[in-house]
């Protein structure tokens, strides 16, 4: 499939610079971390494909990605004639559409909502430029998507991909919302996911695809990790194993069994804790864990998480975005309800605020650098 991946007519013109990022993704199989989100989104697409789930992937600017790591629709350097290899597949028995869709988030999501009910087979799939544009399809959301199968039964394999991460991009480009989506989550009408590796990616795709129990799945992507090699994976990450929930620390520090603190978080925030983390003496570091699935919320897998560090007197829940919004609300109760008589549960995060984000990159980067610091002592 990778190869496949590869390949387009004799006669069609890469643009030079593209082919040398594309070329990379032939040797990225056999690093153990050489596998980015673009690459892993485009195996799970095709490996879907061979499968016969047929895909609709429309959005604003998928066929490239809005951040250039996509490139699932390819055109002609000279001719401008357009070649999706994922469309060619040899031996494909379904469909993939891709569609650039309008900047009306309103039509786009109410469209794509009407598809999947009608074809309820299909992955159908759209993305937004930057994840706080969806508010802009509001009242789709509230009206159709979360509520359809309470009040009429109807659901779907709806997927929203909406870039998430707070890196200084300001108040309209930092934050998907995702407060939005957990307050009207209930009775197990949707699915919200926050990966943070592109294994992780790779497998909520497949099993959005997969799972005879249809729901609309939200799932806040990143930015700045696209390209991240912390955040690629492995072949092997690929072809065995399935999404992960929960993600404990993948080394916990004092043998976890002497960890008096452990950090909460979802998303990019994590790579901002581990980097800072990484730089204490190993004493003062902290383990730090990661909540994947937001809701349904895996309250068994929180459990057995939290038994891995009996020695714990608080948990820490960090997140970049302000008190009144991220997942804070959601997660609060339902981490009280389940920690053991003795362990607190502290917050670490932006203040309440009226808007998602800093408008200056320097008080964004002194905001995370505070954040980050607080959660680690």
């Amino acid at each position: 499939l990778n190869e496949q991946l590869l390949t387009w007519p004799a006669d069609f013109t890469v643009h030079p610079k593209l082919l040398r990022q594309l070329e990379k993704r032939r040797g990225a199989l056999t690093e153990p971390y050489g596998i980015d989100w673009g690459h892993a989104e485009a195996l799970a697409f095709a490996s879907l494909l061979v499968e016969g789930s047929p895909i609709r992937f429309t959005g604003q600017d998928v066929g490239r990605g809005t951040f250039s790591h996509r490139h699932l629709m390819l055109h002609d350097a000279h001719t401008g004639a357009k070649f999706a290899p994922v469309q060619a597949l040899p031996g494909a028995s379904a469909p993939m559409e891709i569609y650039n869709s309008p900047l009306s988030e309103l039509a786009a999501i109410g469209f794509e909502y009407g598809y999947a009910t009608a074809a309820p087979e299909a992955l159908v799939v759209w993305e937004a430029q930057f994840g706080d544009f969806v508010n802009g399809a509001q009242v789709m959301i509230d009206q159709f998507l979360a509520s359809s199968l309470s009040k009429w039964g109807v659901t779907s394999r709806l997927t929203l991909l909406l870039p998430h991460g707070y890196e200084g991009q300001g108040p309209e480009h930092s934050s998907g919302r995702v407060e939005r989506f957990l307050q009207s989550a209930a009775e197990g009408n949707i699915r919200v996911v926050n990966c943070s590796t592109s294994g992780q990616y790779f497998h909520v795709l497949r099993r959005q695809a997969k799972w005879p129990v249809r729901r609309p799945l939200i799932v806040m992507t990143p930015k700045s990790l696209l390209r991240s090699t912390a955040a690629s994976c492995s072949l092997a990450d690929l072809a065995s194993g399935q999404f992960a929930t929960v993600i404990d620390d993948p080394a916990p520090h004092e043998g976890g069994a002497t960890a008096r603190t452990l950090l909460l978080c979802t998303g990019k925030v994590y790579y901002d804790l581990v980097e800072e983390n990484a730089k204490l003496e190993e004493g003062a570091r902290r383990p730090i864990a990661r909540i994947e699935q937001l809701y349904p919320f895996p309250e068994q897998k929180v459990r057995e998480l939290v038994a891995r560090y009996p020695s714990l007197s608080e948990v820490i829940w960090v997140q970049e975005e302000p008190r009144n919004m991220g997942a804070w609300t959601f997660i609060e109760p339902r981490l009280r309800g389940l920690l053991p008589v003795g362990v607190t549960l502290r917050y670490v995060g932006r203040p309440e605020r009226a808007s998602p984000a800093e408008g200056y990159n320097a008080a964004h980067k002194a905001e995370q650098a505070r954040i980050v610091g607080e959660a680690l002592g």
